[in-house]
Formats: structure tokens, sequence, C-alpha cells
């Protein structure tokens, strides 16, 4: 989806401030949030879907919100819409419901659901790709009004397969909840064809785009 997220290649919104050095964490909270992501917080999570999630964000939020924070925000909106929690709980800041306690996992549950996290999205279809190394290949226009890995400065303009990595989950229905693959290319553009001509001619930018992005 279109929305102030999509920053690649925009212009005036300053600096990003820099101010920890290569600290992960500048509030103890943040571990904390983290580490609750890390242990499965919402049930059912795919990166899709909290990707989508943060787009979502009202644009005052987006642009103001830390890291974190952002995050903190995204697992509110997902445990409401999965049905974990209702508003006025949230603003109570505890849960209305009474229950027991989810049982710990143990250090191998814990594991096994991280690794989950960063599980092999390919996956075998019996459609034959459409593009080979060495095409050219143009970019749709416009996007679904839902979720896209296609950023805006990359559409409607052409580069060059130069790699095909087999079939993968396409994230824009992934972050409906619906697991479909298509075929995935790393496409080479020119910096000018993106940026015109200021832009030298040397440089280049590499996507990992997918079938359906290709008109």
């Amino acid at each position: 989806m279109d929305g102030i997220h999509d920053l690649g290649g925009k212009q005036g919104h300053g600096p990003v401030p820099v101010t920890e050095g290569d600290a992960a964490f500048t509030h103890d909270w943040e571990r904390r949030m983290w580490g609750l992501a890390r242990a499965g917080l919402v049930k059912g999570m795919t990166v899709d879907w909290f990707r989508h999630g943060l787009e979502r964000m009202v644009p005052a939020d987006y642009l103001s919100f830390s890291y974190f924070q952002k995050w903190a925000t995204n697992y509110l909106m997902m445990l409401v819409d999965s049905g974990e929690l209702e508003f006025d709980e949230i603003a109570a800041g505890h849960t209305a419901r009474r229950g027991a306690p989810a049982p710990a996992r143990s250090l191998d549950e814990t594991l096994a659901y991280q690794r989950g996290l960063c599980t092999d999205f390919s996956r075998e279809i019996h459609a034959a790709p459409v593009h080979a190394v060495g095409d050219r290949v143009t970019t749709r226009s416009h996007t679904t009004a839902q979720h896209s890995r296609l950023p805006q400065y990359a559409r409607g303009r052409t580069g060059t397969v130069i790699a095909h990595h087999g079939a993968h989950l396409l994230p824009d229905s992934g972050a409906g909840g619906v697991h479909e693959a298509r075929h995935l290319y790393t496409v080479e553009f020119t910096a000018r064809e993106l940026w015109g001509e200021d832009a030298d001619r040397r440089d280049t930018v590499t996507l990992e785009l997918w079938e359906s992005y290709f008109v």
C-alpha cells in the first residue's frame, strides 16, 4: 500500500538522528519488547502481517515514534485484531479476563519458535518462470491497496533480471493470511532509470521482486 512508511527516494525528511552509537537498546523497556516479540506475543503472526500493520499507522505517529515504540503499538493492534485484547483492557493497562497463565516455554521450545521466525519461504509450484536471467522487465506503475514489497521509487521502471530464486511466498497475500507463491527475481536498475539524469551513471540498485510485480 502507499503510505508514509515508503520513504525510499523521498527528500525533505532531514537527517537520521544517531545518538547511541551501536547500542541495540536505549531503554530497558525496549529489551522487554524484543523479548516478548521473540517469545511469540501474538499467535499466528507472520512477518507480512506485522509489516502491514506498521504501514497502517497514523502517519504522524509513524514519523515521530521510535523504532520499538512502533513495535509496541503494532503488537497492541495485532492483539486486538486477533481477539486477544479489547480496547478497554489496553486503556486499563491489564486484561479483564481471568484465566490460568500461559505455560512457560522451555528453552528448546523458545529456540524452535525463534527459528520458525526465520523460516524458508521458498516453495515448489507448477508454473514455469516467465523470465530468465538477462531479460528486461518493467514494473507495474500501481500496486494493490494492501501490502506490497514493490517500493514507490521502482514503479514503472525498467531493469534487467540478474538472478532467479525459484518460487517464494508472496508478501502481498501473506499480509492477509493467504499463503501463495510466485517466482522471485533479483532485478538490477540503473540509478538514472530510478533517479533521473542527476544520478551517477556508474551506480545501480538491485531489488528482489516477485513475478506479479511486472507488467
